[in-house]
């Protein structure tokens, strides 16, 4: 990969660099719910088939959606989002990978989590102070995988190209957004026909943390 003078790396936070135990099954279940109790889906929607993500874009987009319909939804979703970060504990080697990589890189977080539960958790596990800036939903105008964040992070140093940015990240919503954002994907322990399916195309698939070293120094 190309290096440059001024580098920033964007994480994904659960499963990259944290083990967080989010009940995701349950959070669509209680969007879905809402959503149906309010008529802003059928019943039918087959929600076990969408991201948490895509199904709270569903409600965001409908015109039956109100400010209090919302903030209720947004409210169900952190409850869930910080039992589960609540006790997270580290990928191997995160600590090794992120001390290298800070001498020569400007670190990023990306999640859709809510920025208060994502800041409790890189506290809570020691990691917070190795990054430039935790971006999270509050500062997103669509989740991932839309590359909105990617576009907020990249406009923090709009005069580097964009060959100096790398995103990591687990799912194929991290690489969806990488790639709209036109920024470089290494899938981390990522399901390969997920992102085929997507049409994401990672610039290499790693199993462990340590093989960013190699892979960024290439």
């Amino acid at each position: 990969m190309n290096r440059s003078l001024h580098k920033g790396i964007i994480f994904d936070m659960d499963n990259t660099l944290l083990q967080s135990r989010i009940n995701f099954p349950a959070m669509k279940q209680a969007i879905f719910q809402q959503w149906v109790d309010h008529g802003i889906c059928e019943p039918t929607l087959e929600w076990e088939k969408h991201t948490a993500s895509q199904l709270i874009e569903i409600g965001r987009q409908s015109e039956r959606m109100t400010s209090e319909l919302e903030q209720a939804m947004w409210e169900a979703v952190t409850a869930i989002e910080k039992e589960g970060m609540h006790g997270a504990v580290l990928e191997k080697h995160a600590v090794e990978v992120l001390d290298k990589l800070k001498e020569n890189y400007h670190l990023y977080i990306l999640t859709n989590n809510a920025y208060a539960a994502a800041v409790e958790a890189l506290y809570e596990t020691g990691i917070a102070s190795y990054f430039d800036e935790i971006v999270a939903r509050e500062q997103m105008t669509t989740l991932k995988p839309s590359p909105s964040g990617i576009h907020y992070i990249r406009n923090l140093h709009p005069d580097w190209p964009v060959s100096a940015w790398t995103m990591i990240g687990d799912s194929w919503i991290d690489g969806r957004a990488a790639t709209d954002g036109q920024v470089a994907f290494i899938a981390y322990q990522g399901n390969q026909l997920d992102m085929e399916r997507h049409e994401v195309t990672p610039v290499v698939y790693i199993t462990d943390l340590l093989e960013l070293l190699r892979v960024l120094e290439a």
